[in-house]
């Protein structure tokens, strides 16, 4: 037994890297070297706190880290590497171990390295030790324990720290583990890699303004310029050959899923980007879409080529690998080399050498695979990318469609088709749009307007998917908002972030704007910064518990979503947006659907033109199919999902010219009657809500001082801000007091809350 408790095992959380000989064989691309460089002149300064910014595909992890083994791991300088996800940190690591040359490493013989984190397979904060030279750690484990880098750091007078995916560093973590190497070393050296640097809204523009103040322009150290040492655009790299330009096509699949989804299920999906066994299950028995992914490559096989296929687990990659055999498509598949449990198929790791192999050769043209092919396999000629499986994962969404973005000038192709299958699923989950990826920045692929279009019709397309189906479905009333334009149907624009969780997840989220919801979305947006500070969240809370959240998300629902709001708003909408301010303190940016000329979406013309000229049935028929497969680049086509979506619409809006009093619905019920001012303001809301909202603005109309003040009736506290307050009776209902305006008053959360104890 004693034997057994002192055994050592190897573990690879840790290490000791000896130096290899010769050089690197993989030539850096020119923009590498240029980055490479540019580093080199803002180096020459003591201290300094700078981007780096290459696009997805553009090489950030291989660039930074050959930079870094030359410049600080050979002058026996320190490397404190920090990221959010555990796939980061092992990426970074293998990066360091691969180009350990001699050409990098002329003046040690090797370094020593700790992977830290939360996971079982690294090491913890406990173990490190100041004898380590690269130290790769999440940004949790460090935000934790702070007294171990002080340690760590060894009274060390220079010290580099780089920001992995470094848009998240406005975070409050990052900004606590950033301030806490400056005040612990005289000479910090930070380095912020990303692709997105502002894909944010201003206010977080101007935190990552504070935290990277330096840059080189013309070959000068500035300071102030965005702090930017280098940068490239994604155009850039597609001008350049180097990256191949990606075209988006969405294949909508006629799956409904996610009906009955629990707590555990949920978890699963957001924490190990793992689908149910029973929804998986699902899938991969769905004949129908299996074929769809089948017979869309068959149609298209001369335009997508070489194509690789990431299918949902063992038994569907298997299953359709099998299915493009069947159809004449040279197809083989590669799973892990561990036997899997479900299936009891095993693939040697000779087979997974092989079959890339007779897909690099062109002996096999299809390539489906489980998560395998997300690294380390090269296979440049990929022209297609199928994405046959969601993730709520933004780096796995970008290593997958990494695998067709290698331009000509890296030996592959000029485009790179990414084709999504999207299923319809009843309760929301953020799966992650590849598209959502390049939307938004400064490093948008195309200048043309008609692509724009394009790619902000699909982006509401995915949002609209549940509303058409409900109005498909008979048992769902859908009366009040088949009643509103179909114009105001469509969204004008979208608040898009990324937050991460707690396991480190990285989330992204969308919350589609209209014109009903367009002006409580601006005012919840100015009133965030007065809600945190009434609720006394702690400056260093990243996460809100979801008492505190749920209770915000009430405030926030009682003091601007009320009125008449059709389409309606989303609690869980607010409730991202709360989680992405509680670790930004800024507010997400506003993405406008300006390309969208949106009357070209509106079937209410059609409908009108229908009915206006009298066409009988097949002229109807006639003239719809007519739109539907003629329309400005297939638009109609894009934002209905499936056609008979599109004709549904067409009728309802037919219904309301024939039928305009279709909406008054008789009854044969007699109900008994109360006034309005006998209900509660929470009940008026619900009848009445343009009511409900009259009298809150009449009760903080009252309130309002000269200067702009709301003032509490009890208290007397003031504030600029509604959001602190809440309306109440002077008179209680259940003491005769009435919901009218005489009656009410607004009181602080604290005040308010008090009062009803007693």
């Amino acid at each position: 037994m004693k034997e057994i408790e002192t055994m050592l095992v190897e573990v690879t959380s840790n290490g000791s890297v000896s130096r290899k000989k010769g050089g690197n064989k993989r030539v850096p691309y020119e923009h590498q070297k240029e980055a490479m460089g540019n580093l080199d002149i803002i180096d020459k300064t003591n201290s300094y706190s700078t981007l780096v910014v290459l696009p997805t595909g553009g090489g950030k992890t291989y660039t930074a880290s050959m930079w870094l083994l030359k410049h600080a791991l050979d002058r026996h300088k320190k490397i404190l590497w920090i990221a959010h996800r555990q796939m980061l940190l092992n990426q970074a690591a293998e990066s360091f171990q691969k180009y350990a040359y001699e050409e990098n490493l002329p003046n040690i013989t090797g370094f020593n390295y700790r992977i830290v984190s939360g996971s079982d397979s690294h090491d913890r904060t406990i173990d490190i030790r100041p004898t380590d030279d690269l130290l790769i750690a999440s940004k949790d484990s460090i935000g934790r324990n702070m007294d171990a880098i002080t340690k760590w750091i060894n009274n060390d007078d220079e010290i580099y720290l780089i920001i992995d995916e470094a848009h998240h560093s406005t975070a409050k973590t990052y900004r606590k583990i950033i301030n806490h190497i400056k005040d612990h070393v005289p000479n910090a050296k930070i380095i912020g890699l990303t692709a997105t640097p502002f894909r944010t809204a201003e206010s977080e523009q101007g935190l990552l303004a504070k935290i990277y103040t330096d840059g080189v322009k013309n070959n000068k150290v500035v300071k102030g310029d965005r702090g930017i040492t280098y940068e490239i655009g994604l155009k850039e790299l597609i001008k350049r050959r180097i990256l191949s330009r990606p075209i988006f096509e969405s294949c909508y699949t006629d799956e409904v899923l996610g009906e009955d989804l629990g707590i555990e299920d949920l978890d699963k999906i957001f924490q190990l980007d793992k689908l149910p066994e029973n929804l998986a299950n699902q899938l991969v028995n769905s004949a129908p879409r299996n074929k769809l992914i089948v017979e869309t490559y068959k149609k298209n096989k001369d335009e997508y080529g070489q194509t690789i296929v990431f299918a949902v687990n063992v038994a569907h990659a298997i299953a359709l690998s099998k299915m493009f055999n069947n159809a004449g498509i040279k197809s083989e598949y590669v799973i892990s080399n561990v036997k899997d449990m479900a299936t009891g198929v095993t693939t040697s790791a000779e087979d997974n050498e092989r079959k890339p192999n007779n897909y690099r050769e062109r002996k096999t043209t299809v390539l489906v695979n489980v998560n395998i092919l997300t690294e380390g396999v090269d296979v440049p000629q990929t022209q297609t990318v199928f994405l046959a499986r969601p993730t709520v994962s933004t780096i796995r969404m970008t290593q997958m469609i990494g695998r067709a973005l290698r331009g000509e000038a890296a030996g592959g192709t000029a485009t790179a088709h990414i084709v999504s299958f999207i299923d319809d699923w009843n309760e929301h989950i953020a799966w992650v749009n590849p598209e959502s990826l390049f939307i938004g920045t400064d490093n948008e692929f195309s200048d043309n307007k008609t692509d724009r279009q394009k790619q902000e019709v699909r982006l509401i397309a995915i949002s609209k998917i549940e509303e058409f189906a409900s109005i498909l479905e008979d048992s769902v009333d859908t009366s009040k908002l088949e009643s509103v334009p179909f114009e105001k149907r469509i969204p004008i624009g979208m608040y898009t972030f990324q937050y991460l969780k707690e396991n480190g997840m990285d989330c992204s989220y969308k919350v589609m704007v209209y014109d009903s919801t367009q002006n409580a979305y601006k005012n919840m947006m100015l009133a965030l910064p007065d809600l945190f500070k009434d609720y006394d969240i702690d400056a260093d809370t990243e996460y809100l518990d979801e008492t505190t959240l749920s209770d915000m998300t009430e405030q926030i629902r009682g003091t601007y979503f009320t009125g008449e709001m059709i389409p309606p708003y989303d609690e869980e909408d607010i409730k991202n947006i709360l989680r992405y301010y509680a670790q930004k303190e800024s507010v997400p940016e506003f993405y406008t659907f300006d390309a969208i000329d949106r009357s070209k979406l509106d079937v209410s013309n059609i409908a009108k033109e229908i009915y206006s000229k009298g066409m009988d049935n097949v002229e109807e028929a006639e003239y719809v199919n007519s739109i539907w497969t003629n329309s400005d680049s297939n638009m109609l086509s894009i934002f209905f999902p499936r056609k008979i979506y599109f004709i549904k619409q067409i009728e309802i809006e037919l219904t309301k010219l024939k039928y305009p009093d279709l909406y008054t619905e008789e009854t044969n019920v007699k109900y008994g009657t109360k006034k309005l001012e006998d209900l509660s303001l929470k009940k008026i809301g619900r009848i009445a809500p343009d009511y409900e909202k009259q009298l809150k603005d009449g009760a903080f109309s009252k309130s309002c001082d000269e200067e702009g003040n709301y003032t509490c009736a009890i208290c007397g506290k003031k504030s600029r801000s509604r959001v602190v307050f809440q309306v109440d009776h002077i008179i209680p209902l259940n003491k005769g007091g009435k919901t009218i305006s005489d009656n009410l008053q607004i009181l602080c959360r604290q005040c308010n809350g008090k009062k009803g104890d007693k």
